[in-house]
């Protein structure tokens, strides 16, 4: 009776929003206890017990709320941005306990073992994690797939941690909602608010747990075919054996195909040092950057045309060859034009996608070449791929309709006007809608960059510049993961706050976050 009165006193704002996080906290327990498992196959079981303790603690919050309040009514679209912006949070700050335990159950000494043999430092990144804002922000830039780490070694830390974070980034470059809703297959409108709510539009049926199905479908596909694929590349290019090659490439390919950026090598691809293993990843980092319709499309009707005739995709490829060329001329003053082209062509496909993969020292690299990956990083790849940044829709739309307002200056006031974007031929008030939303979401983007910039710009330290701290902040809020040395575990406790909310930010693309604050302070009443 206590319990029924507890939930019948909740408003049903709150019990909509509490039921539907409480099922993504569910879900990201059963993720918990499936890395549980790998830690078990590798024989790391102190890991494998904080896994299995932040599941269930988790499970405990996430579980309790989905069943108590699981006649609450279906979400509208206030309660969708909520969802995903509370979700979204409160997901990372979970997915941080086991970092955090692992950190605090392991001694120093024990964490010590997992340093490779043979490297030049003693003690396992694993140390870092005991901050519990570290943990959080590893695990922001996990589902997120920013891939800025607070690990300086990553082969240091155990196997299974190291697979929570692809997993992380797997799923999170699909969405932890778009999962949840294929897994509950709620039927009706309630689905498509939360999907809408994870700044997706998209459909490919018109069922949207059907659309989110196919979604995994594919997704799943292109990782086993990227599996094998680095996995050869990988033993043709290094000398590894078989287990640690087909472990690489497992974990490279899910971070390279969800363009989250996660290494389980040191210094990222650089590591490597091979053309080869650089080319395999460069189509990989590609088609995450591509929306899911167009590779149903593609792969349904076997038309690889289709890519051609999607607005995005042709606009992807021309930014990818103008993008390689300029920072090519940019990069020339600083190295030899064949690693010039070399590393232009991968960093600029890296930014662009937002995968964040790093295959040169950028640091070192001008001012003029940081801001050209820093343009790619911000504009970012298709709407309805794994991408974060603006999005090349946005940036065409605002740049049709600036053309769009001028042109009509020369017409008389009864000229009939419309526009074309892509295949859709919009009249003026369609096309007023189009550019305002494009406007509004890309200038409140712009407005959180620059001040992020500037504050990391006070803080970031002497020797980085203004074209440093831009570079990391649009690296942080595209969801990339490129950077030139100011992320890591000995930066300014505020300077690295920042960038976890830079990445939350930027992964909802920002609308979703400002009504879970104006609903924070007011409420969700109009």
């Amino acid at each position: 009776m206590r319990r029924a009165l507890t939930v019948a006193s909740v408003p049903t704002d709150l019990a909509t929003i509490a039921r539907d996080i409480g099922s993504l906290l569910s879900m990201e327990s059963a993720l918990m206890g499936g890395s549980a498992l790998v830690g078990l196959v590798f024989g790391e079981y102190t890991v494998a017990f904080a896994f299995f303790l932040a599941a269930l603690a988790t499970l405990a919050v996430g579980g309790t709320a989905r069943r108590a309040f699981a006649a609450a009514p279906a979400p509208q679209t206030k309660h969708g941005m909520v969802i995903a912006a509370a979700g979204w949070l409160l997901t990372a700050l979970f997915g941080a306990l086991p970092f955090f335990l692992s950190a605090h159950l392991l001694s120093p000494a024990a964490a010590a073992a997992y340093v490779p043999e043979g490297a030049n430092y003693a003690a396992s990144s694993l140390q870092y994690f005991t901050n519990p804002l570290h943990a959080v922000f590893e695990s922001m830039s996990g589902w997120t797939g920013s891939g800025l780490t607070m690990a300086v070694h990553e082969p240091s830390l155990p196997r299974a941690l190291l697979w929570w974070r692809s997993l992380m980034q797997w799923v999170g470059g699909v969405g932890v909602i778009v999962l949840t809703v294929s897994i509950l297959s709620r039927p009706g409108s309630g689905s498509y608010t939360l999907y809408r709510s994870e700044a997706r539009e998209e459909r490919i049926h018109p069922s949207i747990v059907s659309t989110v199905r196919t979604v995994w479908k594919i997704f799943l596909s292109y990782t086993a075919v990227a599996v094998l694929v680095l996995f050869g590349a990988l033993l043709v290019s290094e000398s590894l054996s078989i287990s640690e090659a087909a472990w690489q490439a497992l974990n490279h390919a899910m971070t390279a195909l969800s363009t989250g950026g996660f290494s389980v090598t040191d210094n990222s691809i650089a590591t490597y040092d091979s053309p080869l293993i650089e080319t395999v990843l460069l189509p990989i980092m590609t088609l995450g950057a591509i929306a899911f319709p167009i590779h149903y499309a593609v792969l349904k009707d076997r038309d690889l045309h289709a890519l051609f005739r999607d607005l995005q995709t042709r606009w992807l490829f021309v930014l990818f060859g103008v993008g390689i060329v300029v920072l090519t001329l940019q990069n020339l003053r600083t190295f030899a034009p064949a690693l010039s082209l070399r590393d232009s062509a991968f960093q600029f496909v890296s930014a662009l996608t937002c995968t964040g993969f790093q295959s040169s020292p950028i640091g070192r690299w001008s001012a003029g070449g940081k801001l050209v990956v820093s343009g790619a990083m911000v504009l970012g790849g298709a709407a309805g791929s794994t991408v974060g940044g603006i999005k090349i829709i946005r940036g065409y739309t605002i740049a049709r309709g600036i053309r769009w307002q001028f042109s009509r200056v020369f017409l008389p006031a009864s000229a009939v006007v419309t526009a074309r974007i892509g295949d859709r031929r919009l009249d003026r008030e369609g096309m007023e809608r189009e550019f305002s939303e494009a406007a509004i979401v890309s200038l409140l983007w712009l407005i959180v960059l620059v001040a992020g910039s500037l504050v990391l710009t006070d803080i970031a330290g002497p020797t980085f510049g203004y074209a440093d701290a831009l570079f990391e902040v649009a690296s942080a809020q595209g969801n990339v993961g490129l950077s030139t040395g100011i992320t890591g575990p000995a930066m300014s406790p505020l300077a690295e706050g920042m960038l976890v909310v830079n990445m939350w930010i930027g992964r909802l693309e920002i609308i979703p976050v400002l009504v879970f604050a104006r609903s924070m302070l007011y409420g969700l009443d109009p």
